[in-house]
């Protein structure tokens, strides 16, 4: 498709004979006409045309039309659109991706329909998009009575793409992004998170000539600040602390004993809990003394069923931002090495080589270890110490990699250990790094002094 900026429009040229009326205009070098039965009709398209002009707009030299005209004759709704972006996404997102695009479409969709008469209500409508609209293992299957109904309405009631260049209703879906179902203002990071995937979806609108350009940037709209990511020491346990949890964790029967060595790959090797799930007895070496090793290399994070390709509620890919093959060594100290042996000793492995599993033998969820550590941090920790330490399983990692850094490590050092960016690790560490600096202040005057030759 040509399109371009050169236009010229004739008069309206009068056609006596056949008692008809005909405008002609030039784009680029293709010449262009149409012939109307009166003078008035034709006065009226030329007008259209010269007003298409005067706003700056491209035409197409094939048709001879706007581009705003040319759009609307395939005009595709918001709706619709909204599932071709999930569709192009689809493929290369992991499952927790999927979700996350799924929610976003089912926050901004019903912001961008024609008005809310028979719409249900929100739960259904929010449930229906979700899990059915916007999940394209869904497509092609029979839905329930009450969604194919909520589906069959946003098919109608859906406002075109187009409808974005209204500065109006960009701002009706960007602020339907800061509310949750029960019209509370969402967190700072969740309404972040949508604006950046609508943003997304509506680049591909533009990519897909449903639009012209990105009517986002137009409207004066501000994200909320982003909380402060920055850990904070008071919600931070001490080493003995975690012991004191762990040991509770031991204490709740055969469930809480095979969870032991789990929650101590989090804390003592600062694992993610998703990279500890799938652990093989290959990707460990246990020594007998002195410090053993893991080596990390993909995640199992909980996603569902409905979003992963294999059908299994736990998705499988590569370590967190990082290459599918790439392969993060962590050094762990004895202590874990004889948690990880006990381990094996009592429960031997999965006939696939994983240290950890169910009763039943499958992948650790989420829930179950959650509940564990929750009841463990009551029997632990005084109600004080409960209220703000470690509430969830990830936070042991959080504890790990702040001790680390207290002690004196190297920031390098613990964010390769951790598999993070060096910047990412200032920023969010920064309070424990700053515990370092009488230990480095003295490598660094030690240095000095033996630059100058002057005794410390």
């Amino acid at each position: 498709m040509s399109h371009t900026f050169d236009i010229k429009i004739w008069s309206v040229r009068q056609r006596t004979k056949q008692q008809s009326a005909e405008v002609r205009w030039k784009v680029g070098t293709t010449p262009h006409s149409a012939t109307f039965r009166t003078k008035t009709l034709a006065d009226n398209r030329r007008a259209q045309l010269m007003v298409a002009v005067q706003r700056g707009e491209a035409f197409d030299e094939a048709t001879g039309l706007p581009l705003s005209e040319l759009r609307k004759q395939g005009e595709v709704s918001w709706y619709e659109h909204a599932r071709n972006y999930i569709e192009m996404k689809w493929p290369d997102s992991p499952a927790s991706t999927r979700r996350t695009l799924a929610e976003a479409m089912a926050t901004v969709t019903p912001a961008l329909v024609e008005d809310s008469r028979g719409m249900a209500d929100p739960r259904t409508v929010r449930q229906a998009l979700y899990s059915w609209a916007f999940n394209k293992h869904r497509w092609g299957a029979e839905p329930p009575e009450d969604v194919r109904a909520v589906l069959s309405w946003f098919e109608r009631k859906s406002l075109p793409t187009s409808a974005l260049t209204d500065r109006v209703v960009t701002r009706r879906a960007l602020d339907a992004l800061k509310r949750r179902l029960d019209g509370t203002t969402a967190a700072a990071s969740s309404i972040r998170r949508k604006r950046a995937i609508f943003h997304n979806a509506v680049v591909f609108a533009v990519e897909s000539e449903l639009l012209s350009e990105n009517p986002i940037p137009r409207v004066s709209w501000s994200l909320p600040e982003p909380v402060e990511e920055e850990v904070d020491p008071a919600t931070v346990p001490n080493p003995e602390q975690v012991r004191a949890q762990l040991r509770a964790v031991g204490q709740q029967g055969s469930r809480g004993r095979r969870l032991v060595a789990f929650l101590g790959c989090v804390y003592y090797a600062g694992a993610r809990p998703a990279e500890v799930v799938g652990l093989k007895l290959s990707q460990c070496t246990l020594p007998r003394r002195g410090w053993g090793r893991l080596r990390l290399q993909e995640t199992r994070p909980r996603s569902g069923r409905a979003w992963t390709d294999s059908g299994q509620a736990h998705d499988r890919r590569g370590l967190k931002k990082r290459s599918r093959k790439t392969v993060r060594s962590v050094p762990i100290p004895p202590e874990l090495v004889a948690m990880l042996r006990w381990h094996i000793e009592a429960y031997g492995v999965a006939p696939d080589g994983r240290l950890f599993r169910t009763l039943r033998g499958g992948l650790l969820p989420d829930s179950g270890y959650g509940q564990v550590w929750a009841r463990a941090r009551k029997e632990a920790l005084s109600p004080e110490e409960a209220e703000r330490l470690a509430k969830r399983v990830y936070d042991l990692r959080v504890a790990a990699l702040s001790a680390w850094l207290a002690a004196g490590a190297d920031p390098q050092t613990v964010a390769k250990r951790a598999g993070h960016t060096v910047a990412v690790l200032l920023r969010v560490y920064a309070k424990f790094i700053d515990d370092s600096d009488n230990a480095t202040n003295t490598k660094i005057a030690a240095r000095l002094a033996e630059r100058s030759g002057t005794p410390v």
